[in-house]
């Protein structure tokens, strides 16, 4: 069980960006994160609910190939031994990271997450059909992270956070 100091308030749907991060963190001399780490540093790290309830873990990270974006992260929950776990796409805005308890947060009780849509590891969803990410994002109250204003939310520290410029234009 996570004992929750910092808890995100899950009352307004999330953002379309990326997941939220609390705690105390590293300094920038620790190395690159918390705000930007490599993806395979994350795959097997916990879930937590606000209650410290275990979740699952981290299966894999789901990327957005056309939009340069994180779309899900898999959680895999159920199961004894890693046998018969069921895997969720979870909306990655609707994650916090945790540095202080080294885990992701999900704002979800154990009773809600049961009856998500979930999927078996040898049938997995159509993630790119529109149908089925919008009532994704909708049973975990985000916001489609497709509908973010680009030019409003893109961060100018990268290269993917600049917008093109019209060579027409004045």
């Amino acid at each position: 069980m996570v004992t929750r100091t910092n808890t995100p308030s899950p009352t307004a749907p999330r953002g379309a960006g990326g997941a939220s991060i609390v705690g105390k963190g590293r300094s920038s001399a620790d190395g690159p994160g918390p705000e930007v780490m490599d993806a395979a540093t994350l795959i097997g790290d916990s879930v937590a609910n606000d209650s410290g309830d275990d979740l699952g873990k981290i299966e894999a990270i789901m990327l957005d190939v056309t939009s340069g974006r994180i779309a899900y992260a898999v959680l895999s929950f159920g199961g004894f031994l890693g046998m018969g776990d069921k895997l969720f796409a979870i909306p990655w805005s609707a994650l916090t990271l945790d540095t202080d308890q080294k885990c992701f947060i999900l704002s979800v009780d154990k009773e809600r997450l049961e009856k998500a849509p979930g999927f078996d590891k040898d049938h997995w969803p159509a993630m790119a059909d529109a149908s089925w990410a919008t009532e994704l994002h909708s049973y975990y109250n985000t916001t489609p992270y497709w509908e973010d204003d680009l030019r409003s939310s893109r961060d100018p520290r990268t290269s993917a956070g600049s917008i093109s410029r019209d060579p027409n234009a004045s």
